[in-house]
């Protein structure tokens, strides 16, 4: 799943123009631990503009060293390079909880298949079995699956969750201080049991149209959580839609995590903040890109209430569609998205949740 909202996004053809290179803004997270407030202050006025303006940016001064990048990066590529039987033995068809490893085309963004395969990790917790009287989404808290013949990817993965935690929760109290909100607003709903969310993934080239630019990795789409923190390697291919209505390259920044905002944190601040679609073209011929997304959301059981900030007169509000709206509780809009991404493993666990056809 590539945490896409519920809501319709545009499809393949919608934007027919060349895609441009046009780079993100840049945020420099050092200055929020430097003592310096001068170095604060322009932090925030700068992370307000980006979040306000965009909803995506480059973050550096993150903390995270190059050696441990480097070691996550080699235990994605690991992974990747482990026999398909290795792979399959962890196949997320397995899983109620919507763990493990996904094949090339099993993942559906819009409705279309997605280009890529990938590794669905959560936080590791005993798997919650909902009763009748419990919220369906509960199902989504389980054990990972790992695979026998990688023993060190448990540590490598769960570690580098651990490690990002502490980068998001840190960003989004300078984001909230930045538009005038209390820092502390939303530490309720991420207490205790946060449900962290982590992907590896390999898009392997050669997908339908990749030649000519337009072969979908994944499709266009916006997150609907909090914040996502993107490590890329220097292949490129993700884009973002810019206000000119077009998909813009984000050229990969040795160092940077991108970071876009999701959907509750727009609907939170009424449309202010800004959750964009964007969507990964795949590379051309033979050429592997490897990327691994992390999603810092709350708890399933959070109910994400309106943020109290000074420039709600000047929100735009959000476009929702009464088919599909967003929830409250967050953990019905994370159900609701495996069960339209990954439909072959909700057909096998979940028959009961789908909608009649």
């Amino acid at each position: 799943m590539s945490q896409q909202s519920p809501f319709p996004q545009p499809g393949p053809g919608t934007h027919d123009a060349r895609p441009s290179r046009l780079q993100l803004p840049v945020i420099d997270l050092s200055a929020a631990t430097s003592g310096d407030p001068g170095a604060r202050a322009r932090l925030r006025a700068d992370l307000h503009q980006a979040a306000h303006g965009t909803g995506f940016f480059q973050l550096t001064g993150h903390g995270v060293t190059q050696a441990e990048t480097d070691a996550l990066m080699t235990a994605v590529r690991s992974f990747f390079a482990l026999p398909e039987a290795d792979r399959l033995a962890v196949s997320n068809l397995k899983s109620p909880h919507f763990r493990g490893y996904t094949r090339i085309g099993d993942e559906h963004t819009g409705g279309s298949r997605d280009w890529r395969d990938q590794l669905d990790i959560g936080a590791e917790r005993p798997a919650r079995i909902p009763t009748a009287a419990d919220p369906a989404y509960w199902w989504l808290e389980g054990p990972n699956q790992w695979p026998a013949a990688l023993p060190g990817l448990r540590v490598a993965a769960l570690g580098w969750m651990d490690r990002l935690s502490g980068v998001a929760r840190l960003l989004l109290h300078e984001l909230l201080a930045a538009i005038g909100a209390p820092e502390d607003f939303y530490d309720d709903i991420f207490a205790d049991a946060p449900h962290l969310h982590l992907k590896m993934v390999r898009y392997p080239g050669s997908a339908p149209g990749a030649d000519e630019g337009d072969g979908q990795g994944v499709g266009a789409h916006k997150d609907y959580g909090f914040l996502t923190l993107l490590l890329q390697d220097s292949v490129g291919g993700l884009q973002v839609q810019r206000d000119d209505g077009l998909f813009h390259e984000v050229p990969p920044l040795p160092g940077a995590f991108v970071v876009n905002l999701g959907e509750l944190l727009e609907v939170a601040t009424d449309g202010y903040l800004k959750a964009t679609n964007h969507r990964v073209v795949s590379p051309p011929g033979t050429r592997e890109r490897f990327s691994v997304p992390f999603f810092y959301n709350p708890r399933l059981d959070a109910h994400v209430n309106a943020l109290p900030f000074p420039y709600g007169d000047q929100a735009p509000g959000v476009s929702q569609d009464a088919a599909n709206p967003l929830f409250a509780e967050y953990g019905r809009n994370e159900l609701k998205g495996w069960l339209r991404a990954h439909p072959e493993t909700a057909r096998r666990h979940h028959a009961d949740l789908l909608a009649p056809a």
